[in-house]
């Protein structure tokens, strides 16, 4: 048994983060703002993590084995985390993003088209830091939510008073209606009604996860013992209209495309550049990974019903 905490936890695969923490026996503390509380149970401190003076307080003399944190978005967040924290843990794992690798959002090392993107090329040890940025702006934070990640890996690495781990998460999909970014529900009512899909002349794949299965390797970072970024997705990349195609088969209709050329706006998951990743390294420690192709027809499926649900 550890004690472990989990920063946010209240939704999709961090609430089944927490749920199978807890089912595997370990005792966990969940920290968020108190608007959805965690399972019977589960140890709950609602207080802002923004807030360095309050979180200090709420965490008294806890101290944890390992901290999971999944709504860490800036370096300013990191920071207060890193001080927070210092003493109170052995273990940081942080939850990122593949949006660290996307070339349109930071002068970043040529990966050659085709070639899955390794973690070396952001490397958070090296990566600067800038925390005079406005941070605290939420619509800056939405258009640089790529470098505010790429930054909060940086401020934890040099932390220096716990080991440290970054999770960088492919495409998350799957659990109907939990997923609650919408994406793939874009796809299945697009397709459902007959209307376009907008893609990129040239789409590129890029890479996804199941909602579970990165559950599933976040529970097994908290008892790893490796350091660094590792990237977390499925076997098996999947460009636009592969991924329509799924959703036009299991929807019984077809699929209809509009194509814009590079840098117009398109559908989610349409891609004009590469940045799909490898997941090598978590291999080589030795995490299996399912195929995309294996679940994301009941993914699609989960969506098509969401779709097709009546409205009130």
């Amino acid at each position: 048994m550890q004690k472990i905490c989990v920063i946010g936890g209240s939704r999709y695969f961090g609430k089944l983060l927490v749920e199978r923490l807890q089912a595997a026996g370990h005792q966990v503390t969940v920290i968020n703002r108190g608007s959805t509380p965690p399972p019977a149970g589960v140890e709950h401190l609602a207080v802002d993590r923004n807030d360095e003076a309050a979180l200090t307080a709420a965490l008294d003399a806890r101290t944890f084995d390992v901290v999971v944190d999944q709504v860490c978005y800036t370096p300013v967040q990191a920071a207060i985390a890193a001080r927070a924290f210092a003493g109170r843990t052995r273990r940081y794992v942080m939850t990122s993003t593949i949006e660290v690798y996307d070339p349109a959002t930071a002068a970043l090392p040529t990966v050659p088209t085709g070639t899955p993107v390794p973690e070396e090329s952001v490397d958070p040890a090296t990566w600067q830091v800038a925390m005079d940025l406005p941070w605290h702006d939420d619509s800056y934070l939405e258009a640089h939510y790529a470098e505010g990640k790429r930054q909060a890996e940086a401020v934890f690495a040099h932390a220096g008073s716990f080991t440290f781990a970054t999770v960088r998460s492919a495409h998350v999909l799957g659990g109907g209606a939990q997923e609650f970014t919408g994406r793939l529900a874009h796809y299945a009512g697009r397709i459902t009604r007959g209307e376009e899909v907008t893609v990129h002349a040239k789409a590129l794949p890029t890479v996804f996860i199941h909602y579970e299965e990165v559950a599933d390797l976040l529970l097994w970072a908290t008892a790893a013992d490796f350091t660094g970024p590792v990237n977390a997705c499925s076997d098996g990349p999947l460009d636009v209209h592969g991924l329509a195609e799924i959703v036009a088969t299991q929807a019984g209709r077809e699929a209809v495309y509009r194509t814009v050329p590079a840098g117009v706006g398109a559908s989610p998951f349409s891609f004009d550049r590469h940045y799909a990743m490898s997941n090598a390294r978590a291999k080589a420690l030795g995490f299996s990974f399912s195929r995309t192709t294996d679940w994301l027809p009941g993914a699609v499926a989960e969506a098509l019903a969401i779709s097709a649900a009546p409205t009130a």
